[in-house]
C-alpha cells in the first residue's frame, strides 16, 4: 500500500484541474501529453485524445485510418482487434519501478479474460523505458459521466446493467487456467470503470489494474489444492490490490485474502450508486436501496449485499448471481422514472463560460465520531480529490458522514460555483446556499445530487457547522517563490476577477451571511496578516456573493476565488479593495489554507432530522399505474 509520503509525491497531477498546478508542473504535464501523443502518431494513429488519468498513469484514445497506419505492428493490432479504435495506457515514468510494473501485471491479467463485455488486450510493449498497454476501446462513456449527465438511472437501465455485470462475474468466478479452476478478481468495479454504450445499452468492464487471481473461492476455500502452495507464505497474506475506497467492501479494504466476493461488493456498490445518483456506497443506511424505486426483489437483494453482516452479504451475492437472469424479465418502462422536487434552490446561469469546479470544504472535524490525528504534512491538503489516494482521510467518520462528504464532493463534478453553509442543531439542520449551474442539460442530475446531500445531512446527529465553497479553477491566481523564506511577489497587473450581477441589488444588512459569523475556522491553518483581514472585513460590508481562499505551499501560493458584485453602485470601492488584497500578498507568511465566503442573502431552509428515507418500490404493473394517473 502507498505511504502518505508516496501519495504526496504525485497526488497533484492525478485528478486536480491543470489550472490548479504551478506553472512548472502544468508545463511538465503538457509536455508529457505531447510526448505520448507524438509517440502514438509515429506508430500510425490519429485523433489522439487524453481520456483518463490516475495515480499510476494516463489513458489515451486513438484510431487508425486507411493508408495512415505505419509499420507491421499497427497492422497486426488492427487485425487482432477487428476494430480501429484503441486505448493506450502509459505508466508514469517518474514512479518507482515496482509501481510502473503494475501496468505489465494488468496486461497479464487482462490477457486471460475473453468476454463480450470486456474490451480485449491487444498488446503490451516497452518503448525504451516507457511501458504501453494497448487494448480495444469500448463504445460510449463511463457510467460516472453518464450518472452526472442523467442523474439517478432508471430501474430499467439498472436491471439491464446488472444483468450484464452478473454475467461477467459468473465468468470470472468460474475461470479455469490450465484445466484448474482459478477465479479472477477484478478488484475495482465502480461506475467510472464501466463504459456504457447508449445505443446498444451494452457495457464494457475496463481498468484491470487491481486484478489478481483469487486466493480463496466464493465458499472461503483455498483455490490451490497443492499442499506446498497451502503451506507457503503467499496464502497467509493477501495478494489483493486496494481498489477505490468509495466502492470496495470491508474485506478488501481491511486486507482480506482475495476472493470473488470482492467483486460482488463492487457490483452492489456500483448499482446502488447509479440508482441513487451518488458517487460512493456509504449512504446506503440513509438513502436505502429500498427507497430508490427499484423492483422490490432487486432492492432487497442489494440491501443484503451491502449488509453489515458477512453471512447476509454472501447470501445476497449468491441470490443475485443465481437470479439476475430471471429479474431481467421484469416489465420495466422508463416513463415511470420520476424526478423529485429540489429541496434547496439552485440557479442555471445562461452564459458561455468554461468552468473547472473545485470544492473547498472545511469544518469537517465535527463529523468525526472518533478522534483522529492527521499526518502533519498532509493537513493543509484539504481537497476532496485527495481522498481518492489517502485511505485514512475519512478515518473516524461514520458511514453516513462519509457519504455526506462524498455528496458535497460530487457537486464539484458539475460546472457550478457557489457556496453552502450548514448548521446542525438539536431540532434539525439549517442550510443556506448559493449554487449557480453553468449547464442546463445537467440540471436534473444536479438537483438530485443536492437532494442526496440534504437527505444525508438530515441523518447526521452531531451539533456543528460545515461550510464549503465551489469555485472555478480557471480563475485561480498563482504566485511562486524560490524558497520558503522569501515573500510571494504578485506580477504587475495581477487582479482578482469578479462579475457584475444581471441587475444591481441594494445592500440589505439584515440578509448578509458570511464566514465571519462563526469566528475562526478550526480546520484552517493559515493565519493571514491583520492588514489583509481588515481589507476582507471591509469587503464583507459590500453587498456581493463569493469566496476567496488562500492556499500557501512552500514555494507556491494559490488564490482561489469567485466574486459577483450585487450592488453596482459600489463597484469602484469593491475593485479598490480587491487591488489592496493583491498589494498585501507579500505579507502572507506560513503554510496552510484560509478561506472566506459570503452568501448573497439569508434564505435559510430548515429540515428536521430523519434517520432514513421511506421505502419506495417499483410498481408491479407500471402500465396500469400510468393509465390511472
Amino acid at each position: 500500500m502507498l505511504t502518505p509520503a508516496g501519495i504526496k509525491h504525485f497526488y497533484i497531477p492525478d485528478e486536480q484541474s491543470i489550472y490548479l498546478l504551478s506553472h512548472k508542473d502544468a508545463k511538465k504535464l503538457k509536455d508529457w501529453f505531447k510526448l505520448c501523443t507524438a509517440q502514438l502518431e509515429l506508430l500510425g494513429y490519429n485523433n489522439i485524445e487524453l481520456i483518463g488519468k490516475g495515480a499510476f498513469g494516463f489513458a489515451f484514445a486513438g484510431q487508425t485510418a486507411e493508408g495512415l497506419a505505419k509499420g507491421e505492428q499497427v497492422s497486426q493490432w488492427r487485425h487482432a482487434a477487428g476494430r480501429q479504435h484503441f486505448v493506450f495506457k502509459f505508466s508514469r515514468i517518474n514512479l518507482p519501478q515496482h509501481i510502473q510494473d503494475r501496468l505489465e501485471e494488468e496486461a497479464y491479467m487482462l490477457s486471460h479474460v475473453e468476454h463480450k463485455n470486456v474490451p480485449a488486450l491487444i498488446e503490451f510493449q516497452r518503448i525504451k523505458k516507457q511501458a504501453i498497454l494497448v487494448m480495444e476501446r469500448a463504445a460510449g462513456d463511463d457510467l460516472e459521466k453518464v450518472s452526472l449527465q442523467r442523474g439517478p438511472l432508471s430501474p430499467r437501465l439498472i436491471v439491464k446493467i446488472a444483468v450484464q455485470l452478473a454475467d461477467v462475474l459468473r465468468y470470472l468466478r468460474n475461470f479455469k487456467h490450465e484445466g484448474d479452476k482459478k477465479p479472477i478478481v477484478h478488484g475495482d468495479i465502480k461506475p467510472s470503470n464501466i463504459v456504457f454504450d447508449a445505443k446498444s445499452e451494452g457495457i464494457g468492464l475496463i481498468d484491470w489494474g487491481s486484478s489478481v487471481f483469487a486466493q480463496i473461492d466464493e465458499h472461503g476455500h483455498f483455490v490451490s489444492q497443492n499442499i506446498m502452495d497451502l503451506m507457503s507464505s503467499e496464502l497467509q497474506q493477501t495478494n489483493a490490490r486496494l481498489g477505490d475506497i468509495y466502492f470496495i467492501g470491508d474485506e478488501q479494504l481491511n486486507g482480506g485474502l482475495s476472493s470473488p466476493r470482492f467483486d460482488e461488493q463492487g457490483l452492489a456498490s456500483t448499482l446502488y450508486a447509479l440508482a441513487s445518483g451518488q458517487s460512493c456506497r456509504f449512504g446506503y443506511r440513509v438513502i436505502t436501496p429500498q427507497s430508490l424505486g427499484l423492483p422490490k426483489e432487486l432492492a432487497l437483494t442489494l440491501s443484503a449485499m451491502l449488509s453489515d453482516d458477512a453471512a447476509v452479504r454472501k447470501e445476497g451475492g449468491d441470490y443475485f448471481l443465481q437470479n439476475m437472469q430471471f429479474m431481467k424479465n421484469l416489465l420495466l418502462i422508463d416513463e415511470h422514472h420520476e424526478q423529485e422536487k429540489a429541496l434547496i434552490p439552485s440557479w442555471v446561469v445562461r452564459k458561455e463560460k468554461e468552468i473547472d469546479t473545485v470544492v473547498y470544504s472545511s469544518r469537517k472535524s465535527f463529523l468525526r465520531a472518533e478522534s483522529y490525528k492527521e499526518h502533519d504534512e498532509l493537513r493543509y491538503m484539504n481537497d476532496a480529490q485527495f481522498e481518492r489516494y489517502y485511505k485514512n482521510y475519512l478515518q473516524g467518520m461514520g458511514e453516513t458522514e462519509k457519504a455526506f462528504v462524498s455528496a458535497v464532493s460530487r457537486l464539484g463534478k458539475y460546472p457550478v460555483v457557489g457556496g453552502l453553509a450548514m448548521r446542525w442543531q438539536d431540532d434539525g439542520v439549517y442550510i443556506d446556499s448559493s449554487l449557480n449551474l453553468y449547464d442546463q442539460s445537467m440540471q436534473r442530475s444536479f438537483e438530485a445530487s443536492i437532494n442526496n446531500m440534504v437527505y444525508l445531512a438530515r441523518a447526521i446527529q452531531h451539533v456543528g457547522v460545515f461550510k464549503c465553497c465551489l469555485f472555478n479553477a480557471r480563475d485561480t491566481l498563482h504566485l511562486e517563490r524560490t524558497e520558503e523564506s522569501a515573500p510571494f511577489i504578485p506580477e504587475k497587473g495581477m487582479r482578482i476577477p469578479y462579475e457584475l450581477s444581471r441587475i444591481s441589488v441594494p445592500e440589505d444588512e439584515s440578509r448578509m451571511h458570511s464566514y465571519f459569523e462563526d469566528g475562526d475556522d478550526p480546520d484552517e491553518l493559515l493565519a493571514l496578516p491583520p492588514e489583509l483581514l481588515s481589507i476582507i472585513r471591509q469587503l464583507n460590508s459590500i453587498h456581493h456573493t463569493g469566496c476567496i481562499i488562500f492556499e500557501a505551499l512552500p514555494t507556491h501560493l494559490k488564490i482561489h476565488s469567485y466574486y459577483t458584485l450585487l450592488n453596482h453602485k459600489l463597484e469602484l470601492e469593491f475593485t479598490s479593495l480587491l487591488r489592496d488584497i493583491i498589494d498585501l500578498i507579500p505579507k502572507i507568511k506560513g503554510l496552510g489554507i484560509s478561506g472566506f465566503m459570503k452568501l448573497p442573502y439569508k434564505d435559510t431552509r430548515f429540515f428536521q432530522h430523519q434517520a432514513k428515507r421511506a421505502d419506495k418500490f417499483y410498481p408491479r404493473d407500471p402500465r396500469q399505474q400510468k393509465r390511472s394517473q
